[in-house]
This record gives C-alpha cells, sequence and structure tokens, in this order.
C-alpha cells in the first residue's frame, strides 16, 4: 500500500478530512492523494500557494510574517497550515514550503523544506529537512512522502 493509500485509510477510519497548502511541492501531495478513487471522502481542497501573496490572499499568512522570517521557515509553514484550517472544513491542514532548487543561500541552502501539520483540536507537527542539492524532482518526490508521513503521525497522535 502506498504513502497515500495508507493516509486516505488512516483518516477515513477516523471520519477526518484532509486540507493541503503546497508551495514548493505546487500541489504534488493533492495530486498523489486524488490519484486514487474514493479520495474525496478524505481530501476537502488542496491550497496552492506557491507566491508570496497567496499564501497571504489564499491562508492568510500575514505579509510581516514572511518579511520577518521568510517564505521557507517554520514559522511560516505552521501559519500556512493553520491558513489551511482556518480556510477550510478540513481536520487536518499539512503546508509545505522550501526551496527545490536550483538556487538558496548560505542559510537556506537548496532542499531546505519546512513542513507543518495541523489538527483542528489543537495537536501540531513540524519538522524540518534539508534534503541537500538532489536536484528539483528529488526534492519534491521527499517533500510529498515527508508530508504524507506527517499526516499519518499526526492522526495517530493523542489529543493535546
Amino acid at each position: 500500500m502506498s504513502a497515500a493509500e495508507r493516509v486516505l485509510t488512516a483518516l477515513s477510519a477516523k471520519g477526518r478530512m484532509l486540507a493541503t497548502v503546497e508551495s514548493c511541492t505546487g500541489g504534488l501531495v493533492a495530486a498523489a492523494l486524488t490519484d486514487i478513487a474514493g479520495s474525496s471522502a478524505v481530501v476537502e481542497r488542496g491550497f496552492v500557494t506557491y507566491s508570496n501573496a497567496a499564501k497571504t490572499e489564499l491562508v492568510g499568512v500575514p505579509a510581516a510574517l514572511i518579511e520577518a522570517h521568510g517564505a521557507v521557515s517554520p514559522e511560516v509553514a505552521r501559519a500556512m497550515a493553520e491558513g489551511g484550517l482556518a480556510h477550510s472544513r478540513a481536520d487536518i491542514a499539512v503546508a509545505v514550503t522550501g526551496i527545490a532548487g536550483p538556487g538558496g543561500s548560505e542559510f537556506k541552502p537548496e532542499g531546505l523544506v519546512c513542513f507543518h501539520a495541523a489538527r483542528r483540536d489543537g495537536a501540531h507537527l513540524a519538522r524540518r529537512r534539508e534534503f541537500g542539492a538532489i536536484g528539483r524532482a528529488a526534492v519534491r518526490a521527499r517533500s510529498v512522502d515527508e508530508a504524507l508521513d506527517m499526516v499519518l503521525e499526526l492522526n495517530d497522535m493523542a489529543a493535546p
């Protein structure tokens, strides 16, 4: 069973819906899930917030937060996930923001991706991964896997 199939099965078993808020993955997390028949029972909606303006306009990430920390930061990833919950009917939202490459900087290298998963009852899970300069497609693929794993983990976490 694929990671996406495991997510759909696990969330369905608990009657939960999911929203995705994606930047560097450009909708690949939602696509992995919606490639599977019956995913509409779990996937509530997906936001592709590739630009900073989209992060602000679609899910309410404060522009000042992006300015202070940069779009690729744990703070913005958390705001994206929380905004995904606020702008959907989902029980869980997962956010992905990163630098797939090429490019990056000394402090934010190519392959850096920040993730955040939030549950409506207040449970949260955050990760920061440095996949390295392994190529754009590989960073994005690993990011999809990480996001799906986080959804599974958050789904199983006890309420805070």
